[in-house]
């Protein structure tokens, strides 16, 4: 970590260009995509999986530098209902997505750091802030999932506590859901 200054808050409104474009950053598109504009219009709502609301954002030196979005896994079918129906609407299509989360759980669903600020630290305090929110909030696991082909990405989760709990599938990649548990909250490795 180097000495920038690094602040973690709760994303506001204006924030939900950010958020949508982390999303995307995190399924590996860019705002070109044509998910873009329904990514930013739920980004913008307050009951949407990948709302304003659910979502940390980090600055460097007073400069957003990237964004976690998460939730309560037993909501998923709830919050992901926005998004189906935007997709069917606009794009005429129904579309069928995996599970990656469920009830007992905070579900981390997208990190990403802005390309400028990779490295200097931002990734490991959204992750923990992250954490930390979904304990106040009385959560005893955290989980996300990380692609199989991403051991960097393990490597960072695994320093911070997060254990493999088993593999899942998830728009086609394989991947592996892991989980920190409240009670190895201090085991992180810095």
């Amino acid at each position: 970590m180097d000495n920038r200054n690094i602040i973690i808050r709760e994303a506001t409104l204006d924030d939900a260009p950010l958020v949508a474009k982390v999303v995307l950053m995190a399924l590996h598109y860019d705002e070109s995509h044509p998910l873009y504009d329904i990514f930013k219009e739920l980004a913008a709502r307050t009951d949407a999986q990948y709302s304003y609301c659910n979502a940390l954002v980090a600055e460097v030196d007073g400069t957003v530098a990237g964004a976690i979005v998460g939730y309560d896994g037993a909501r998923l079918y709830e919050l992901r209902e926005p998004l189906l129906a935007l997709i069917k609407e606009r794009q005429g299509g129904v579309i069928d997505i995996e599970d990656e989360t469920s009830a007992g759980e905070f579900y981390l669903d997208s990190l990403a750091i802005l390309p400028q600020f990779r490295g200097c630290g931002v990734g490991r305090m959204l992750l923990d802030a992250a954490a930390e929110r979904a304990f106040a909030a009385g959560h005893e696991r955290v989980g996300l999932i990380v692609d199989f082909d991403n051991p960097r990405a393990e490597a960072l989760y695994s320093s911070l506590g997060f254990e493999r709990v088993n593999p899942t599938t998830f728009l086609g990649h394989n991947m592996w859901h892991m989980q920190k548990r409240k009670d190895n909250m201090h085991r992180t490795i810095l």
